[in-house]
This record gives structure tokens, C-alpha cells and sequence, in this order.
């Protein structure tokens, strides 16, 4: 099944006495670009999330996870003041006051709100707790938003099937009337050469004219391109139903159907003919930007 790149997935459990909630959401990217955040006292798993991330199945998309992760103070941790990081902020911001006259409102709590003077810390063995807990609500969000993504994907799928069905019902309108638009063209082109042959006096066997009219009709035929065109059908329509991410494929074979559309339209020589390239090159951009949304 298709997989949409845009999703969201959200879980929230309390888990070693710590509320943990993680919120998921993603959009089109050609590339898998995680970002992730969590609490300062929690940046140690990042790199954890990331790969877990990567290993869920999700290969593209910009995807952002939220993570918030409430504790009871002081829960298996210490807090230890950076001396020398806290007298150079100290210093810079009497500083700041001396140079353009301030009110000196400097206090503890004015100093506190500057986080990095702390240092969290928390025992060894805590570490693979946390990340075991997170990972629990971690599964579960991923689970959600992974089923977001199949439903999108499920309706991507009907509605570009239905599309590249329409565009499929144009082709065959194309192909009807192919046969005799060259067989019309090669007839006009005669009628013009023998009246030509006529008007300037030249003896030219009728077996020449025809020849000629042939290989000239030839070049707006469009056999082969009808039958490229239909092989790129099939390659697309095993595609939507692949059940690993196709996205950069369907686009690949997008770009050769449309290049086969515009070789039918540099060709036409009818009028209806001309008319229903155009209206497939429209159903095609139509599913060109669906495309943009797969994985």
C-alpha cells in the first residue's frame, strides 16, 4: 500500500511516575529530515529517537517529534551549578548594567532563568529506564501515525488509479483515431504533390510520389509512442500497488509518460487528437502533484 509523507500520530502514557507524551507530524520532503524535541534534562535520548525514527518504516518526509516529559522534581536526579559559566553571565550582565546605566535588578531568580548554568544529571542506570519508557510511548505514537499516513496513502492511490484509468480511456481515443489521421495525412500530401508535380512541369513516376508520401506520413505516426506509452502504464500501475516506498519511481515514470504525451502532440495532425493530449497533460499534472505526497 501507499504511504503518505504527511501525518500525525500522538500517544501519552505515565509511565515510572513521568507523563510522557509524543506527538508526531510530517510533511513532503524529498529527503528524510528528523527533527526532534525534548527537555533539556532529556537530550541524551535525541539520537535514540532519531534512529528509532529512521527504523519505523519512514523513509521520507520532514518529520518533527514533540516529546514533553513531566517529572515530580528531583526525580533520580541532581542539579549542580556551573561556578564558572554562572560569574561570567554574573559579570556580563554587570556589565551590561554599568555601560548603559540600568536599574540593577540583578537576583538569584533573574540569574536562574539562564538554564545552562545547571547541570542535570542522573544516574547511570536511569538512562536506559528513561529511554525504555519513552520508547514505549514512542512505539505506540509512531503506530498511530503510521496508520495516518496508510489511510492518506489508501485514498492517494484510489484517486490517482482513477485518473491514470481516465488518462487511459484518452489514449485508447487517440489511438481510434490514429490509423486514419495518417492514412488522411499520406492522402493530402499526395493530392499536394501531384499538383505541385503539375503546376511546375516535372515527370515524376506515381510510384516516387507514393514513396515519398509514405515515409512523410511515417514521421507523424505514433505506433511506437502508444506502445512506450501503454509499457509506462503497466510499470505505474505495478508501482501503486508496491508495498515499499515508490514515490521517487511513480514520479520517474510520470516524467516518461508526460514525454511521451508531448512527442503525440508535436505529431498530431487532427484537430480532436490535439485536444486530447491536452486534456491528458492535465490529468497527468493532476497526478504529478498527488505524487509529491508519497513516500
Amino acid at each position: 500500500m501507499l504511504k503518505s509523507m504527511t501525518g500525525y500520530g500522538r500517544d501519552r502514557q505515565n509511565l515510572s511516575g513521568k507523563d510522557i507524551t509524543v506527538e508526531i507530524k510530517a510533511v513532503n520532503n524529498r529527503f528524510l529530515d528528523v527533527n526532534v524535541k525534548l527537555p533539556r534534562a532529556y537530550m541524551f535520548l535525541e539520537e535514540k529517537v532519531k534512529a528509532y525514527i529512521q527504523s519505523a518504516g519512514i523513509s521520507r518526509g520532514k518529520v518533527d517529534v514533540f516529546i514533553s516529559i513531566d517529572s515530580p522534581p528531583g526525580l533520580n536526579c541532581s542539579v549542580t551549578l556551573d561556578e564558572e559559566y554562572a560569574r561570567g553571565y554574573i559579570d556580563a550582565l554587570y556589565k551590561l548594567r554599568d555601560t548603559f546605566g540600568l536599574r540593577d535588578d540583578i537576583s538569584v531568580m533573574s540569574v536562574a532563568r539562564m538554564h545552562d548554568i545547571f547541570t542535570v544529571t542522573k544516574p547511570e542506570e536511569d538512562l536506559e529506564k528513561d529511554w525504555n519508557d519513552l520508547k514505549t510511548v514512542l512505539e505506540c505514537a509512531v503506530d498511530n501515525f503510521n496508520s495516518a499516513r496508510l489511510a492518506e496513502g489508501a485514498r492517494l492511490h484510489d484517486d490517482i488509479k482513477a485518473k491514470r484509468m481516465y488518462i487511459e480511456e484518452l489514449v485508447n481515443v487517440i489511438e481510434e483515431k490514429s490509423e486514419s489521421t495518417t492514412k488522411e495525412y499520406e492522402k493530402r500530401l499526395y493530392t499536394k504533390l501531384l499538383n505541385v508535380v503539375g503546376e511546375v512541369g516535372i515527370k515524376v513516376s506515381e510510384d516516387r510520389i507514393l514513396t515519398e508520401c509514405a515515409l512523410f506520413a511515417d514521421k507523424v505516426a505514433i505506433d511506437e509512442e502508444l506502445v512506450r506509452l501503454r509499457s509506462h502504464f503497466v510499470a505505474f500501475d505495478n508501482y501503486l500497488e508496491s508495498s515499499v516506498p515508490v514515490g521517487r519511481d511513480l514520479d520517474f515514470r510520470m516524467q516518461e509518460i508526460n514525454r511521451e504525451t508531448n512527442t503525440i502532440g508535436s505529431k498530431a495532425q487532427n484537430t480532436e487528437v490535439a485536444h486530447t493530449v491536452v486534456a491528458i497533460k492535465g490529468e497527468l499534472e493532476k497526478i504529478r502533484e498527488q505524487i509529491q505526497n508519497i513516500e
